[in-house]
């Protein structure tokens, strides 16, 4: 969904789960002993120390050349309003946006709205969503976020972090997703894997903590350009610096990346 695409705000008609099962924490251990980026949390970001001048030259030089590379950040994920957008992003936990997007047309087309969905048993659901992993708990916490969006907000998605916040199934990444694409708002930054990984490898961020990062990453480039950063260090991410072999040789930030020093 591109950032110009329009969104019903009207929205009457059509992150990570947390410890989602044995497996899930069973994956999240084997992560942890790599090295890899944790689950964001629910909580708000820590305080963190101010950044240094040279941590704010790299995001200044970071963010210009992001611009130059991707002119139109926008979301990989397809939806057409607040709830698609939200019930997409919960999906995408532990999952590629493209295979949410080869699931949400059948799934929306069956439960357009949150007054649908909250009426569907999540084993109907899991039927659904099966193929996007740990389907049980995304199919519990669709049903579960759309009957309390029912029950408490009167069947619009919430706008604001804090009442995002109580919706089952949806940690900060997912709040914040959710604000910018959905409403345009800016409350925070969200780390997601690439995002981390990224910021990390070029000395923004100085840990793996999601929340960590988000504060010092918030600190680091202006409140405007945070749902357009995630965005673009998502699109970077998956074309050049990925996980296991970056693109060293074709990325513009290679001169100045603290990576290429070791």
């Amino acid at each position: 969904m591109k950032k110009t695409d329009k969104i019903d705000k009207k929205q009457g008609k059509g992150d990570a789960p947390g410890d989602l099962d044995g497996k899930g924490r069973a994956q999240k251990k084997q992560r942890a002993a790599k090295g890899a980026f944790k689950a964001p949390g629910r909580a708000g970001p820590e305080n963190t120390a101010a950044p240094g001048p040279e941590q704010r030259e790299t995001a200044a030089r970071v963010l210009s050349l992001l611009k130059i590379r991707y002119p139109a950040p926008q979301t990989h994920l397809r939806a057409r309003n607040p709830w698609e957008l939200l019930a997409a992003t919960m999906l995408a936990a532990q999952c590629t946006d493209a295979r949410v997007n080869m699931v949400t047309p059948a799934l929306f087309a069956r439960w357009p709205d949150p007054a649908a969905m909250a009426g569907a048993e999540p084993a109907a659901v899991e039927v659904y969503v099966r193929s996007t992993g740990f389907f049980r708990n995304k199919a519990k916490n669709l049903v579960g976020a759309a009957r309390k969006i029912m029950e408490s907000y009167d069947g619009r998605v919430p706008s604001s972090m804090a009442e995002l916040l109580t919706l089952p199934g949806v940690a900060r990444k997912t709040a914040n997703v959710v604000l910018f694409g959905a409403f345009g708002i800016n409350e925070g930054l969200a780390v997601d894997t690439h995002v981390g990984r990224i910021a990390h490898r070029l000395g923004l961020t100085s840990g793996r903590d999601p929340l960590r990062s988000e504060k010092e990453l918030m600190k680091l480039f202006p409140r405007e350009e945070w749902g357009d950063i995630n965005h673009r260090l998502v699109w970077f991410g998956r074309e050049v610096c990925s996980a296991r072999s970056p693109a060293c040789q074709r990325c513009e930030m290679a001169q100045f990346c603290p990576k290429n020093e070791m």
